[in-house]
Formats: C-alpha cells, structure tokens, sequence
C-alpha cells in the first residue's frame, strides 16, 4: 500500500471540529488530565492508550458516571484475558440511560417505526415509568441479580424496555429476533438457562404477517428454567395459557429501583455466530459496556440530546444493543421494525428523512444493493438532518463511498466502522474530527491499541496483517457462559499471540493512521504468498450487474497445491456463459492481482450466510475439505441451510 497522501473524500470544517464533542473532551482531559492540548486525534489517541488508566478515569469524569460506591483503582489486573475493571465500585447502567427523563420528560426517548413508516414517540417520562413497573414486576416474580431474562422480540419500544427493566433488577438480558427458527433460539437460551421468556405472537416483514406461536410454545417446552413467560400481542392474538400479559406488568406508575451492582457484573449474553459448534455465549459487564458505549457514542459518533439515532439492526445482532445505548447519552433512539427493502430498496432512506436521523447506520451490503438499484437519497428525500452515514457487517468498498457521496451529500461524513459482538463496540471508525479517505476507516478508537502484526508478532505499517488489540478493553467479555476453565474464551482470541487479542481479521494500519480492512483472517486467500482478503474479490466481482452475490475460498490440497473456486449468484436472467466468465477474471486480473483469479467460476442457487447476515466462508470451505455438513456447521446459525446441501453434493463429486 503506498503511503502517500491521496485527496480525502471529505474534510470536516474548522467549524465542525471546534464543535465536536470530542475536540471539548481533549481540551477538558488536557486541562485536568495533562491530556496532550495539540496535535489532534493522533496526539489524544497515543496518551488514550500510553495513560490508560488515566484516559478512562478522564471519561468517567466527563461523563459523569454515577458510581455508588467508589473504586479503588482504574485497572485492578490489566492482563489479558482477565483484565479487571474498576473493583470495588458499584452502579447501574439501566440508571444512566433513563437520567435524561429529569430533565427531558415530555421529549422523545425512542421513536418506533415499523413499515406503515410513521415514527410513534416513546417519552422519556414514558419510558422511565414503564422500566420501573416492569422492575418491580421482574422482583416480584423472584428476578434476582445474575438470574437470566430472555427476549424473543423484533426491534420493538417492548425490547428496551425489558432490557432496561432487567438490567435495573441486576439481571442478564438476552435477546433473539423473532425470525430465528427454534432450533438457533434453543441453541443460545438454553445454554444461559432463562428464568422469563419475553416473546411476540408474531412479527410483520415485507409486507406480510408471520405466526411465531407454534415456536414460542416449543420454547416454553425446552426451556425448563422458565418461571414467567410475558406475551406481547403484536398481531393481535390471545395470550396463551399461563403467560403473562405485557399491559398488565407495565401499567403501573413507578419509579424504577436501581440496583447497584459491582462493576464487572453481566449486563447481557450476545452470541457469536457460531458457525461451528454451539454459537459462544458472550458476557459483558454493566460497567464495561457503559463506559465503553459512553465513549464510543459520546466522542467518536459526536452523539448528544439534540441527536436522532438510527441503525438498521435486528435484536439478534450486536449493533441493537450499541444502538439502545445512545439512550446513554440522551440522543433519542430510532427503532425499526421491518425489512430493510420494503416497499423498495430505498427504504431506509426515507425512515431516516421521517424520523430526522442525524446519525444513520446501515451495512455495507445495504448501500452496495441501493447502488446497484439506482436508488437516489437526496433526490428522494430530504436528508438534510443527516450528518453521518455509518456503516458495519463487512467492509465498504471505495465504490460504496463514492456513492454515498455523490447520492447523499458531497459534505456527509462516511463513517465505516470494524469491531465485533465480541466487544459490542468498535476497533476502528468513526472520527468527527478527521478527514474520510475512499476505502478507509477513519482511525482506531480511544483507549484501543489497534495494531497489525505478521506471524511473529511484529507490528506492520503499510502492509496487511493480524487484527490485534494489545491493551484492555472494558467492553471485552468477562467471560463465556459456561467456559468454567476459561479455555474456550482463551482459545477464541489468546492462543495466537499470549496476553494479546487477535480478532481474526486482516487489515492494513496507514502512515497516515487510517485503517483499512480486508475481510476474515481466517478464509484468507493465501496464493503462492500473497495473501488477500476476500472482500477485496468480492468488491470487484459485484460491481458486474449480473452478479447479485458472491463467495470465495481457498483451500489448501493435500498435494500442496491451493484450489481456488468463485461461487457466483446470478441476477434475475443473467447467464454464466463464457463472456460473463472472461468479465470476471478480468475484473479480477486487472483490479487486484492476477494471482487471485480464481481456478473456477461456479453459479450456485444462492449464497448462505449466518443469521446476521455474514457470507459463511469457512464452513463452505470445510464442507469442499470433505467435512461432514454436521460438524462443518452448526444448522441453527444458517440463514439457508437448503443451500449448503449443493457445496456438499459439490464435494462429493469433485474429483
């Protein structure tokens, strides 16, 4: 990668950067914290990671966190795994997200949208009174600090409130979206063993209407710790025998109770995708998330109460709890329900237009599909509150800047952000105060000693390596639920490189401090040395119309040769005849290297991918190896299973 410096696609204004909020936090940290008062987010980002300690007693102060009783220390322990955070204080993350309600009852906390796309205001007022009738429903039916609290709701006013309701009693919340099958939910709650059930009759998607009683009773049944089960009637159906129904245990007017609990107790249990085997049970603490969501939402997206937040995300996915903490800054928070393409592809543009986002999240594949369509935003609609457009799941590809930046707006912050569920934060992203380069994320984030390392644990500057963290996050999981020992969570991040987090994926670090990421380390094509990340093949391929998605791997022959196969998914009347085929070994040859022209180009009736949406790489990569489809894969996290039955027939008939 060279390392000069190119044009950005876009420059904040002297303007903007005096008043970003993270421009007065330097200024403020400089002032009490012999924070570095000049050079910039680089300056501030080397003392966040060379004084951490310091650095996150600075954002406590800023943020002023409430702890009840005070800590003795910053960090405790810093090693890695089982850094620990803040001992002997004790706080509620559920109190710091309601605190707006002082002092902004009638305003709103949360705006619901579902594909009527007419935005329904929750107040804050409301909201705060709802949590409380609820906590002290959850503590009348036993709910104890530790006990688990399951959700089976789309992305609905009812899931925050019981989240907040739940962290409030010092309970563990744990969420599914209500398009996940039995078997997936099952393979995450039962490992957590919840004790209530907070699940919908049904959800709308696309324009239809889809029954999930029948799953719901085959929950109740395989779920034996279940003391309550709370029904929300979403289409209107009789609560069934035994369930409690939601109006009733929210209708009182009560102010919630907060339970204080220690710094590092669970807050909530996300879940890997777990592709192989059962998916992890992630585990992160109160303190840690909201410290970590402080900072993320407060300083690096430049979020506060005159904000409107929205991000496409499901409850299933990581980025619904992220999104559900910008209530912690007091930014009213944008809840949408529904597929993200009904009536048309543009869709998300015009929930953002009604609902005045200033701040709009998105995925990459999201922006890449509207490209595709010819959607046109800002011709479209009125965007003109919109000051940043973020997106997640898998890189951006410099087309997908180019566009947002010719359809949004020529002055829009394009903020690609890179983290994962397993620190439901980011690594890299979104700086208010820095230019935007085609291609790149921003810079790393605060408090994050992001670097990239060869094999042997070297750091790289302008070449591809290893996603590593080498300092504590509190964010990081305080473990994994039922990983007595720890191993699984040491083997998930620690066993590469000893006390330092090795995320799996490859990126690039720049001179210039940006980040650039290239796709999964571990289905990285690796041709006679040269390594490259499929997002790289995938960005070039898709820019062909005919070709609506793509999958790459691969895999290493016993004879020491490296069998490389595309499988394309074609659109609608589009052939894989020879011309298609010759565009895209060229496209490959000419925009990337022509070591990475795959072996064969294969059309197949779709492309799996997990339940939040990531292209499966390595078990299809297995599956071709000759690994049985059961141990290739866990079934529960696929979104199509039918599909994985063509790689395995292909496996078996290919010499």
């Amino acid at each position: 990668m060279s390392t000069v410096n190119p044009q950005p696609l876009w420059q904040p204004t002297t303007e903007r950067i005096a008043e970003a909020r993270i421009t007065r936090f330097q200024a403020w940290a400089a002032e009490h914290h012999g924070a570095p008062a000049d050079g910039g987010y680089a300056a501030l980002h080397r003392w966040s990671v060379e004084e951490l300690e310091t650095f996150w007693k600075a954002v406590t102060e800023w943020f002023d966190v409430r702890f009840t009783t005070p800590y003795e220390r910053v960090l405790g322990d810093r090693s890695l795994p089982g850094a620990q955070w803040f001992p002997g204080a004790t706080l509620n993350y559920a109190e710091h997200a309601l605190r707006a309600a002082d002092s902004r009852a009638d305003e709103p906390a949360l705006l619901h949208v579902d594909e009527s796309q007419d935005p329904r205001p929750v107040t804050w007022a409301d909201l705060r009174r709802q949590v409380g009738s609820l906590a002290a429903e959850l503590r009348a039916l036993g709910v104890r600090p530790g006990d688990r609290v399951s959700g089976y709701l789309p992305n609905i006013p009812e899931a925050v409130v019981a989240l907040l309701a739940t962290a409030a009693v010092g309970g563990v919340w744990t969420s599914c979206a209500p398009d996940f099958g039995a078997r997936s939910v099952l393979d995450r709650f039962q490992q957590v063993e919840p004790v209530v059930l907070f699940t919908v009759d049904g959800y709308r998607y696309g324009g239809k209407e889809h029954d999930r009683r029948e799953i719901v009773a085959e929950l109740r049944r395989e779920l034996p710790t279940l003391r309550a089960v709370v029904h929300i009637p979403l289409l209107g159906t009789e609560a069934p025998d035994g369930a409690l129904e939601w109006s009733a245990l929210t209708a009182a007017d009560t102010a919630p109770v907060y339970e204080q609990v220690p710094f590092d107790h669970p807050l909530w249990v996300l879940y890997s995708s777990g592709t192989t085997g059962l998916p992890k049970a992630i585990v992160q603490s109160q303190g840690g998330i909201l410290v970590e969501h402080l900072k993320q939402l407060g300083l690096h997206c430049d979020l506060g109460p005159e904000d409107r937040f929205f991000w496409y995300t499901s409850t299933g996915w990581m980025m619904w709890n992220f999104l559900v903490s910008g209530l912690l800054t007091g930014t009213t928070v944008v809840l949408y329900d529904g597929s993200p393409g009904h009536p048309d592809t543009g869709a998300q543009w015009r929930i953002a237009e009604r609902t005045g986002a200033t701040l709009y999240g998105t995925s990459a594949a999201y922006v890449m599909a509207c490209r595709k369509a010819g959607v046109h935003p800002s011709r479209d609609h009125d965007l003109s509150a919109v000051k940043c457009v973020a997106t997640t799941g898998s890189p951006l590809p410099p087309d997908g800047f180019r566009w947002l930046h010719d359809e949004v707006r020529h002055d829009l912050w394009i903020a690609s952000v890179s983290g994962g569920t397993d620190v439901c934060s980011c690594f890299a992203g979104a700086v208010p105060t820095l230019p935007v380069h085609i291609g790149e994320l921003q810079a790393p984030c605060l408090g994050t000693d992001l670097q990239s390392w060869d094999p042997s644990g070297k750091p790289l500057t302008d070449e591809v390596g290893e996603l590593v963290v080498t300092n504590p996050m509190p964010s990081m999981p305080i473990h994994f639920w039922n990983d007595p020992d720890g191993s699984r969570y040491h083997d998930s991040y620690f066993d590469t490189y000893p006390g330092v987090w090795r995320h799996g994926d490859w990126i690039t670090l720049t001179s210039r401090g940006s980040v650039v990421i290239h796709g999964r380390s571990d289905s990285t094509l690796n041709r006679q040395g040269v390594r490259m990340g499929s997002a790289d093949i995938y960005e070039a391929v898709e820019r062909l119309p005919e070709i609506k998605e793509s999958l790459v791997v691969g895999i290493e022959q016993p004879d020491g040769g490296y069998w490389m196969p595309l499988f394309v998914h074609l659109a609608p009347g589009a052939t894989l005849d020879d011309d298609l085929t010759d565009r895209i070994r060229k496209a490959i040859r000419t925009q990337l290297s022509p070591r990475h022209v795959p072996d064969e180009i294969i059309e197949v009736p779709g492309i799996p991918h997990t339940l939040t949406g990531k292209r499966i790489e390595v078990p299809v990569k297995r599956l071709l190896q000759g690994t049985p489809l059961e141990r290739a894969v866990n079934p529960g996290s696929i979104d199509n299973l039918d599909l994985l039955a063509h790689y395995q027939e292909l496996a078996r008939t290919r010499p």
